[in-house]
């Protein structure tokens, strides 16, 4: 009786924790699209550079120290925003901190958890999008006003943002 109390409470706990929008752990929430295209939303009067990665993905990771450089040199501008949005699975969230503190990731670092409505969401950032990363989409105001499809140089980082904020 024992067992089967603790395994309901376990089930109970799990679907608990399936049903919410946002689960944090270790400071990084785990979010679904939706909740992704609300933040974005809520980004008004803000130049927004989110950047779609993941901790197995080489050029990913190069191009990182480059954005960790610019998002320093912007972060104290209340009109600048980085959000960097690893694609990892959420089982692997511990390799995700991990990299985070190795790698010294300035940025707010977001967990999708979506992989499966992947041909859903995808479209929905850009039409043209086929689904690799890195891709960096770059929001003026909630709008788009850039997207990149592959490694993104600090020089171009660095002109979109000029030319935006």
């Amino acid at each position: 009786m024992k067992k089967i109390l603790s395994f309901s409470a376990l089930i109970f706990s799990m679907s608990f924790c399936f049903s919410q929008e946002q689960i944090i752990i270790n400071d990084v929430p785990i979010i679904k699209y939706e909740v992704l295209e609300k933040k974005i939303q809520e980004e008004k009067n803000v130049l927004l550079v989110l950047n779609f990665w993941s901790t197995t993905c080489a050029p990913c990771v190069k191009e990182l120290p480059d954005f960790m450089e610019i998002n320093n040199k912007y972060k104290d501008n209340p009109k600048f925003k980085m959000l960097l949005v690893s694609l990892d699975r959420p089982k692997d969230k511990d390799r995700v901190v991990q990299f985070i503190k190795s790698k010294n990731l300035t940025a707010e670092v977001i967990l999708l958890d979506d992989i499966k409505r992947m041909n859903t969401w995808i479209p929905q950032f850009e039409k043209n999008w086929d689904g690799n990363i890195p891709v960096t989409i770059v929001y003026k105001n909630s709008e788009k006003v850039h997207f990149n499809d592959g490694e993104m140089t600090k020089t171009e980082l660095e002109n979109v943002i000029t030319k935006n904020l």
